[in-house]
């Protein structure tokens, strides 16, 4: 698929030897890990011009397969991320029950390929920027794969890469590093401010065999004993285990040392898997496991952070975030990772208590002193405490899709991201929720042809189809329930321009109807590969088959819509009929015996 961004691009002369390819956009996304991706999709379907440069091979960050972490986000009864990102999840379901990593990156490189209004830059590396006083004009990558500078000017600009690269090219404010007890009063933060961090870990996948498998270490391999593992007794055994204790790099510098830390986390890996495989501590069952990947790019927890017009801090999540601008939400706990690592003969994390969920306000997605500069990811304005509950990646792509959506309303409305705070906030939480994303403490606004309509179904509550709640809040269902061919009627006073129509499904957001392993585990992949392992679904709750019939002026109903092997929570159908009543018609779901569903709303 040729996207609109390419026809602007044109070859410039530059290094002798070398070209440079300029770019035109509305908004450059820079990184494109889970925030950068969903920042990017986001703005593009909301109507802006889209460039996203990504200096790895493949989108996805920490959740590609080059370092596989799983996807964390909120914990608790109902409390998981929608919009993009259980989009991505969804599809991840249908299209990949076996878990296969080259499936997934497939699933998460065609959200950018194929969304229009979006343009891509793979293997290239952002090394320069333009400025204009306090605002960015371009941005210069190098892509290696075709030996190619590529310019890009925006009026708008993401840093999404983790890390804030645009923030010592741009003079950005940032803060790096843990603040010290009194600056905040955050009773979790050390006494001292100091300049250490969380560290990155290189991460091991297994896989069982039907015969033994033996391991025969390199000769770098660290020498790995019990007494080494204090508080980290690794389990190959468990679907779930990961290695992620198996972490150095906090009190080096999380961007200048990161080779070295590659290198001793390579050591470290294949160390343990030495002790793993032949230190007799282990049982037998073990003989059966191999190698299946290590990872040579570590996965990273910290670095820089941007400042923006609000820091947001301990005190903050434990209030559970009542922000005004609240965008986006967290539900992880306070999870402070020891700086020392492996190293440290302390626990490696102590798991602060934090609600679930709390409020992430917009004013820490951009910048408080470079005007066309946003961010999404890690690298919020939040301090060190905070930083360790929104760092997970669920929570970096809905903070990713606040942004997106953010810069696509300040290009069209022709104002900074400060002006959005300050002109349109309530249009950007409105369209967040109207594209699923949860906003706690929050409630949605139907359409007004939606809000004047009649709802009656003969099963009960269709009310809560148009309530403004899109999932159980509180011990309130807000949904409909009914059983394969009951019918939910929408109808008017007199005959109505209908334009598109709504609907949210149930996608089971707590995963009770998935394999136990995917459910207990809250993550979209696995870890290692069991002989026992289960394939995952589509969630059995979602409603896979439904017609949409409208009332003619007969009197009469005809079908509009007839919708099969739907897999995706959230479904927008555009119409163009004028009609006294339209009607939903569920007909079957993925395996529930009843149709479940949070909205019908017409528009």
């Amino acid at each position: 698929m040729k996207n609109e961004l390419q026809n602007t691009t044109k070859p410039q002369a530059s290094t002798p030897g070398l070209q440079t390819i300029a770019h035109e956009a509305d908004i450059c996304v820079v990184g494109g890990g889970l925030a950068g991706l969903c920042a990017a999709v986001a703005a593009a379907r909301h109507g802006a011009r889209v460039l996203i440069m990504q200096e790895r091979p493949m989108f996805g960050g920490n959740a590609s397969s080059e370092v596989r972490m799983w996807v964390c986000g909120a914990h608790g009864d109902n409390n998981r991320e929608t919009g993009l990102v259980e989009e991505i999840m969804l599809e991840n379901y249908y299209r990949n029950p076996y878990q296969n990593y080259s499936i997934w990156d497939s699933i998460l490189y065609e959200k950018v390929r194929f969304q229009e209004n979006l343009d891509y830059l793979l293997n290239c590396t952002c090394l320069d920027a333009e400025m204009d006083g306090d605002r960015i004009v371009a941005v210069k990558g190098w892509q290696m794969t075709t030996q190619t500078f590529h310019q890009v000017r925006a009026r708008l600009f993401l840093d999404c890469s983790g890390d804030s690269i645009l923030a010592p090219l741009t003079g950005a404010e940032t803060r790096r590093g843990r603040e010290g007890r009194s600056e905040f009063g955050e009773d979790i933060a050390p006494e001292q401010p100091d300049r250490k961090t969380m560290g990155m870990s290189c991460l091991i996948q297994t896989r069982e065999h039907q015969e033994k498998r033996i391991f025969i270490p390199p000769f770098w391999a660290e020498k790995i004993t019990r007494e080494k593992l204090p508080h980290r007794q690794p389990n190959p055994l468990k679907d779930s285990e990961n290695f992620w204790y198996l972490e150095l790099g906090g009190e080096q510098d999380s961007i200048a040392d990161t080779e070295d830390i590659r290198d001793k986390l390579q050591d470290i890996a294949y160390g343990i898997w030495d002790y793993i495989k032949n230190s007799g501590d282990y049982p037998e069952a073990v003989d059966l496991l191999d190698i299946d990947w290590i990872g040579i790019l570590p996965g990273k927890r910290e670095s820089r952070r941007y400042v923006g017009d609000i820091v947001m801090t301990q005190h903050d999540v434990r209030s559970e975030g009542r922000f005004p601008d609240l965008v986006a939400y967290g539900g992880w706990t306070m999870d402070d990772h020891h700086p020392g690592g492996f190293r440290s003969p302390e626990k490696p994390t102590i798991f602060h208590p934090a609600p679930s969920p709390f409020g992430i306000p917009y004013r820490s997605l951009y910048s408080k002193n470079i005007a066309n500069l946003m961010f999404a990811g890690r690298n919020i304005s939040v301090t060190h405490t905070a930083m360790s509950a929104t760092r997970v990646m669920a929570t970096c792509a809905t903070i990713g899709q606040a942004a997106g959506t953010a810069a696509a309303i300040a290009i069209r409305e022709n104002t900074s991201p400060r002006g959005i705070y300050e002109h349109h906030l309530r249009e950007l939480q409105e369209t967040l929720m109207d594209d699923d994303c949860y906003l706690p403490f929050d409630r949605r606004t139907s359409p007004n042809l939606t809000q004047r309509a009649a709802y009656t179904s003969e099963a009960p509550d269709a009310e809560n189809l148009r309530n403004g709640f899109d999932r159980p809040i509180g011990g309130q269902d807000n949904g409909w329930t009914g059983n394969p061919g009951t019918a939910v009627t929408v109808s008017f006073p007199r005959a109505e321009h209908v334009r598109r129509v709504r609907l949210i499904f149930d996608s089971d957001l707590n995963r009770t109807t998935l394999p136990e392993e995917v459910a207990s585990n809250n993550r979209p992949m696995r870890s290692s590969y069991l002989k026992n392992a289960k394939p995952t679904y589509v969630p059995k709750t979602m409603v896979r088959d439904f017609r949409l019939e409208a009332r003619n002026a007969q009197g009469q109903w005809q079908i509009v819509k007839e919708i099969s092997g739907n897999y995706q929570r959230r479904v927008i159908l555009p119409l163009d009929l004028r009609t006294q009543a339209i009607r939903l018609v569920p007909l079957a779901t993925w395996g529930a015996a009843d149709c479940h569903i949070f909205s019908f709303e017409v528009g």
